[in-house]
């Protein structure tokens, strides 16, 4: 084998692979689903919200709930302006620096979360945690922190310092 030549799946790897890709593609789906008939929001609205809800003052600046929501700026954006609409979200210059953009939870995009927590905690619970018990819960846990950690990125549980408790 050369050195440039991929290292292929082996048999069990391969159907690992299949079995989350196909896990990742259906869990995300079947959430936005239930957000959408339940809530009239998709997931990613959803995750605009919530991190909005559980951080200082209900705020943020742009680029960090883009982080936070795993979205582009330019589809955060999009989103913002559409949740803008609603009058959940408003958008204001930061004033300790005017070259970035605060996202500010509104009064209504408050109680919008709250009203949709209840169902989208149930929908998660019913598809990740009621199948698994709490040994593989744990491992779960393990398992996505070390692949979030070869993505480079934080663990999806980041929590701003000094954020309130607010619905997930």
């Amino acid at each position: 084998m050369s050195p440039d030549e991929p290292r292929w799946l082996d048999e069990d790897e391969r159907e690992t692979w299949i079995a989350l890709t196909a896990m990742l593609i259906r869990l995300a789906g079947g959430l936005d689903r239930q957000l959408q008939r339940d809530a009239g929001i998709s997931h990613f609205e959803y995750q605009v919200l919530s991190g909005l809800s559980m951080s200082p003052e209900r705020t943020l600046r742009m680029g960090e709930l883009a982080v936070l929501a795993e979205g582009s700026l330019s589809r955060l954006s999009h989103v913002v302006k559409r949740l803008e609409r609603q009058g959940w979200v408003r958008r204001t210059p930061d004033p300790g620096d005017g070259r970035y953009t605060l996202a500010i939870l509104t009064d209504a995009g408050w109680d919008k979360v709250v009203a949709s927590a209840p169902g989208h905690v149930r929908e998660v619970r019913r598809l990740v945690f009621t199948p698994l018990t709490r040994a593989q819960q744990r491992q779960l846990l393990a398992i996505t922190r070390r692949v979030n950690t070869a993505l480079g990125s934080e663990c999806p549980s980041w929590k701003p310092e000094g954020a309130s408790e607010g619905p997930a």
